[in-house]
């Protein structure tokens, strides 16, 4: 089966079954690179990695805490935005983590949005999932653990990646003009 397939085929099973179980985060300290909402770098800052299960549980909606939490995924093309092109920045929606600027978001026709870059690459990280049977990439935020999607190496110029990124674990703030 092709990896589109794959992607399409997924999205039509239960989030039920499409699902890990979520392992706390350590204790650790991670080092990020901070972003102002107009996506003006402000530096690296060296923070305690974020754990709020209970307040995440309250405030993310039940999709967004099943994506993220407990790496899930959203089906194709089911979520508002997922190809918007409006100049912004896109944050985590569990710990405000600047994850992907808009400037790298292009069309890939998975129903998913879908970056070439991250903002910064120490704001994600890369982790091999082999659920489903494959060998795949997954992505997190660096600073709460968040899911956020996979990447995969089909993408355009010039880094020839594709973040496939689920739409509810992101929270899009519009650049003012």
């Amino acid at each position: 089966m092709h990896r589109r397939q794959f992607l399409f085929t997924l999205s039509g099973l239960t989030l039920g079954l499409a699902t890990r179980a979520y392992a706390a985060p350590g204790n650790g300290k991670v080092t990020i690179m901070q972003f102002s909402d107009d996506g003006k770098p402000l530096g690296r800052a060296t923070l305690a990695k974020v754990y709020k299960d209970a307040e995440w549980k309250k405030r993310l909606s039940p999709l967004a805490y099943e994506v993220t939490r407990q790496q899930g995924t959203e089906r194709a093309f089911s979520q508002p935005g997922y190809n918007s092109h409006e100049p912004g920045l896109y944050r985590c929606i569990c710990c405000d983590n600047a994850l992907f600027d808009a400037k790298t978001k292009y069309d890939s026709h998975t129903g998913w949005p879908s970056f070439w870059q991250p903002i910064a690459a120490e704001n994600v990280r890369e982790n091999v999932d082999r659920s489903f049977g494959m060998r795949r990439i997954e992505v997190q935020c660096t600073l709460c653990d968040a899911h956020l999607g996979h990447v995969f190496d089909d993408g355009p110029k010039p880094t020839g990646l594709r973040y496939c990124i689920n739409m509810v674990a992101l929270r899009f703030i519009p650049y003012k003009k």
